[in-house]
């Protein structure tokens, strides 16, 4: 276990604090807890539990810890999470990943798989709802990263502490919290966890973000400043998204393809021109629709002028636009070269 740094006090967590962070966890008859065996997952089962108990939740609660066959110890890890949750009388179960993950982008790679598996075993328990472990520090982390790749609003809003995942709800009910403060909790309660080396690895770009973030909080840019960024940006995301949701309810019909006047669309600010041209493209298309990608396409619709004419074609879909009007369908399927005789 590290030390070092002193252990917050648990009883800063009071009964209401946690009946207000696992609200959500009401509304599921079950929730899937994901436990890696870290500090911050450990958390979560120790605090879920303690809600769960203090409020006489009728909410059910299981475990599930994720192998990813990355490491010799990560068997004995989760093992170790088993017998805790048995401790807590909570069932528990360790997912194996049916295929080995790639090299390359791996850290992705892993969360991709680890999502599948438990979202395909909270689908077996009848559980609506996961839960993850993500802190205070991981939302900083995420915005940071976001902000050096050049995403735009909806990425700077960081993790939402609550969104679909398929058809089953992802929670992050400690989203709130500073990673501090988790392992304080662990260590109150006399609890063990383990420190997964890979989160010191400098060859993946979140860790060697992680070491620029005591420089950044020195001048004042800390993990609650990202994350109150984050939380402006998703103000801003819904105010946004809400007028787009206007703009196509006036001018793309429900069920319709999509046939925009060009003088309409272009009188639409250029946020919500934009957005509702990705949505199209997105239904057109191919679904995901890369930011840069679709803003030099709205940008080559307005440079053709209220005379220009042409077609463009973008993950999938194809863009024609005519004198009167700015049409968006599939793209036609690409014909494979023929090879000679």
């Amino acid at each position: 276990m590290p030390g070092a740094e002193p252990a917050p006090d648990l009883h800063r967590l009071s009964e209401a604090d946690l009946a207000t962070f696992f609200a959500p966890f009401a509304r599921h008859a079950r929730v899937l807890l994901a436990v890696s065996g870290g500090p911050d997952s450990t958390a979560l089962l120790l605090l879920a539990r303690r809600w769960g108990l203090a409020a006489g939740a009728a909410t059910e609660l299981h475990v599930a810890t994720v192998d990813h066959g990355l490491r010799a110890e990560s068997r004995a890890e989760a093992e170790a999470v088993g017998a805790l949750a048995a401790r807590l009388s909570l069932s528990h179960v360790v997912l194996t990943l049916p295929v080995p993950l790639p090299k390359a982008r791996l850290q992705e790679a892993a969360r991709d798989a680890r999502y599948e598996a438990l979202v395909s075993h909270a689908r077996a328990l009848g559980a609506g709802a996961v839960a993850t472990a993500h802190t205070l520090d991981d939302q900083a982390e995420t915005v940071l990263f976001r902000l050096i790749r050049g995403s735009g609003i909806a990425g700077l809003s960081g993790m939402a502490a609550e969104r679909e995942l398929a058809d089953i709800r992802l929670l992050r009910p400690l989203l709130g919290l500073p990673k501090a403060m988790l392992i304080g909790v662990c260590r109150q309660a006399g609890v063990a966890f383990v420190e997964d080396p890979s989160n010191r690895n400098p060859r993946f770009a979140r860790v060697r973000l992680r070491t620029l973030l005591p420089e950044l909080a020195a001048e004042g840019l800390d993990a609650p400043s990202l994350a109150r960024l984050a939380q402006r940006m998703a103000r801003a995301e819904a105010a946004l998204e809400a007028a787009t949701d206007g703009a196509q309810a006036r001018l793309w019909p429900a069920g319709e393809p999509f046939h925009i006047r060009r003088d309409a669309f272009a009188e639409l600010p250029d946020e919500i021109g934009l957005r509702l041209l990705g949505r199209a493209v997105s239904a057109a298309g191919e679904g995901v629709v890369e930011l840069g990608k679709l803003e030099a396409l709205h940008g080559w619709i307005a440079a053709l002028g209220a005379e220009g004419h042409g077609a463009r074609t973008l993950a999938g879909a194809v863009v024609r636009v005519n004198q009167r009007a700015l049409l968006v369908g599939p793209a036609p399927a690409r014909r494979l070269p023929q090879r000679s005789r």
